[in-house]
């Protein structure tokens, strides 16, 4: 058996292990050492596994995601998301849909200070659905819009699935927070009008709520100021090149602590909580990266992505027949994986693919992040969709499924105008970056 066809093998023998429930970091690291053992022998893989948790842990790329982790923990602590759902409730008040398009708006918002979907959902799903249940919503317009709502937090830099997949594609973290930029904006606003159409064709999904005055629309502004100096300051400062990511992280978990205590709405208790889920959530996800590290490692060695090349250009397939291919791919392991796991597994396989066929790296990245976000709603794993449900066991799984369907057209339009205009993703870190 040739080099690639063990790859392949150990592929399948990998999400063979998925589909058995084997937890993700234990099947990477199955079959990335056993997989470098038949390529490299006992003795090579045996130094790679000893070397790669150092690797990981010292990894500058990577020391970004606890400090944002916390940001977006302390974030959530402070109830800083409460303060944007009521300001954009009020912005967006006088027409159908104003509270199921506040809560995307603040999601977005909201996302651009945490970086995490699931935290995200669940946030909105405390807040805005008891607002819409007693406004008289449609369940399931109330929990689409929230499950849809948290998708926008992983491509709204800072995005914790950008940096890993910067990362494993060795690509700059600058570039695509830059790149993640517009596309996140253009799908909140896609969102927002799917939340509209819904309401119109539908009118008993979403009653009419009151109209706020203009004088209060532009007071509500001036509530969430604390957002707009987090977001100014971390975010900015990395276009602006004044920090690097982890300099523009680490300054603004430390501003998200100091807004909460200035505003006393962050206790001791609250930061030691927020430190601890951080702890606990940034060390399984590094756990996981080493267990890819092994497995990319396992992959480059046993030149698979160059069988997937060969394969393509004997079936005479175009570019874009690759990247549809490759996005199918990406639909139908979405419903099995969670995202950041897709990421890891998947970007060594299609990334020396993608780049051969003349596709950008940057460009693909933010494609992969659509296709994740997709994942995070569509059964049967759909991680958002579950996280509503338990927060809100009474709504039965099946309307969350039904409400989120129309969402669905969002980043199916986003994915076709990234195709039709690849500037959307790339003209801003060109422009910042050359």
């Amino acid at each position: 058996m040739t080099a690639s066809w063990i790859g392949a093998a150990g592929l399948l023998i990998l999400f063979a292990l998925l589909f058995l429930r084997v937890p993700i970091w234990i099947a990477l690291v199955l079959v990335g050492l056993f997989g470098n053992a038949l390529v490299l022998g006992w003795p090579g893989a045996l130094t790679l596994a000893g070397t790669a948790p150092f690797d990981v842990a010292t990894s500058y790329t990577l020391s970004v995601v606890p400090l944002f982790i916390l940001m977006g923990e302390v974030a959530t602590s402070s109830r800083l998301s409460a303060e944007l759902f009521q300001a954009a409730r009020v912005i967006l008040s006088g027409f159908r849909s104003a509270l199921a398009s506040a809560t995307l708006l603040a999601s977005a918002c909201f996302g651009a200070v945490s970086g995490s979907s699931v935290a995200n959902a669940a946030t909105m799903t405390r807040i805005a659905l008891p607002e819409m249940r007693k406004a008289g919503y449609d369940p399931g317009l109330a929990t689409g819009s929230i499950a849809a709502g948290g998708t926008i937090g992983i491509l709204i830099p800072p995005s914790i699935v950008l940096v890993f997949y910067a990362a494993i594609a060795e690509q700059s973290v600058p570039k695509l927070f830059a790149a993640g930029l517009f596309p996140g904006i253009v799908l909140t606003l896609l969102y927002i009008g799917c939340a509209v159409v819904i309401a119109y064709v539908k009118p008993d999904h979403a009653p009419q709520g009151p109209r706020h005055a203009w004088r209060m629309r532009i007071a509500a502004l001036r509530e969430p100021w604390q957002f707009l100096v987090l977001f100014a300051v971390t975010i900015g400062g990395i276009y602006a090149g004044i920090f690097s990511p982890t300099e523009a992280a680490a300054i603004g978990a430390f501003g998200a602590i100091l807004i909460g205590f200035l505003g006393r709405r962050l206790s001791i208790a609250d930061l030691v909580r927020a430190v601890q889920n951080t702890v606990v959530v940034s060390g399984a996800l590094f756990v996981i990266v080493f267990g890819a590290n092994l497995f990319s490692f396992f992959i480059v060695q046993t030149h698979l992505p160059e069988l997937l090349l060969e394969g393509a250009r004997a079936a005479d397939l175009s570019p874009l027949a690759v990247i549809v291919l490759i996005l199918l791919a990406y639909l139908v392991l979405g419903c099995f994986l969670e995202g950041i796991g897709m990421v890891l597994i998947t970007v060594p396989v299609f990334l020396p693919v993608v780049i051969k066929y003349g596709y950008d790296p940057v460009w693909f990245g933010i494609l992969l992040v659509v296709m994740v976000e997709v994942g995070l709603l569509t059964p049967p794993v759909g991680l958002n969709l579950f996280v509503i449900q338990a927060q809100a066991p009474d709504v039965p799984l099946t309307a969350i499924y039904r409400g989120i369907l129309p969402f669905l057209a969002a980043p199916l339009i986003l994915i076709i105008l990234l195709f039709l205009f690849p500037g959307l993703a790339l003209w801003w870190p060109r422009l910042l970056y050359g």
